[in-house]
């Protein structure tokens, strides 16, 4: 499903994700063996927020970034979108789910006005968007002068001696947790093949210099299969 282009693939994608919204983050803290949530405090971390300042979180599922956010400074103002209304659901209903503003929208077309967020996190977006650059570009405009781009992904995995052995984790250990856990098969398939046919980190940092961002870097993590980018918009 990962060939899958343009509005077909967004199709494909919204579809999947409301599907297994119940059940994701539990999968995804057993496929990362509990590490996920250290990364999203990283990316919090990297946001370089001001106290009390504006976060936007773009696909955020349940709310796992911004409810981390939180956890380290109850003061901020945050909103979070995802195109995947069963997901935010899910966060809706948690306790701290009352201070996130929650809308549904599209990551190519943000509805917050130009210079409106310190900063913008991601987690797991970009290797599910049609336009990887119109999708950074987007959280460029919205961020204000000096805020970060924070960007949390999966990544092939690099050439080295653990290469096959990731490479079967990710081919078959994880469609059968998802399958054992979701009961959904395909979805289990789609990620691990996304992830393998992504961009590399220098790739994505590419792409986020020639939309305009200053200052990019990123650091792997877990035998270089997940990757945190981080850019500055221009004063």
């Amino acid at each position: 499903m990962a060939q899958l282009q343009g509005r077909e693939r967004a199709a494909y994608v919204r579809a999947m994700f409301g599907r297994i919204a119940g059940r994701y983050d539990i999968t995804n803290r057993l496929m990362t063996f509990g590490r996920d949530r250290a990364w999203r405090r990283y990316v919090v971390r990297q946001a370089a927020l001001p106290p009390g300042g504006r976060l936007l979180d773009v696909a955020t599922g349940a709310g796992e970034i911004a409810f981390e956010a939180l956890r380290l400074d109850d003061r901020l103002i945050l909103a979070g979108v995802d195109f995947a209304a069963p997901m935010m659901q899910m966060g809706r209903q948690r306790r701290p789910g009352a201070r996130v503003l929650w809308a549904q929208a599209d990551a190519l077309a943000l509805p917050f006005p130009d210079g409106t967020f310190d900063a913008v996190t991601s987690g797991y977006l970009m290797r599910n968007v049609i336009d990887v650059a119109a999708a950074f570009r987007e959280q460029a405009r919205v961020a204000k002068p000096g805020g970060r781009v924070v960007c949390l992904d999966t990544s092939p995995p690099p050439d080295n001696l653990l290469k096959p052995f990731i490479s079967f984790y990710l081919r078959y250990i994880i469609p059968l947790l998802g399958r054992a856990i979701t009961g959904d098969a395909s979805a289990y398939r789609y990620l691990p093949e996304s992830t393998q046919a992504f961009k590399t980190p220098d790739e994505l940092a590419a792409i986020m210099r020639e939309v305009g961002l200053v200052a990019v870097r990123y650091r792997r993590f877990m035998f270089g299969t997940m990757a945190v980018h981080v850019g500055v918009k221009p004063l």
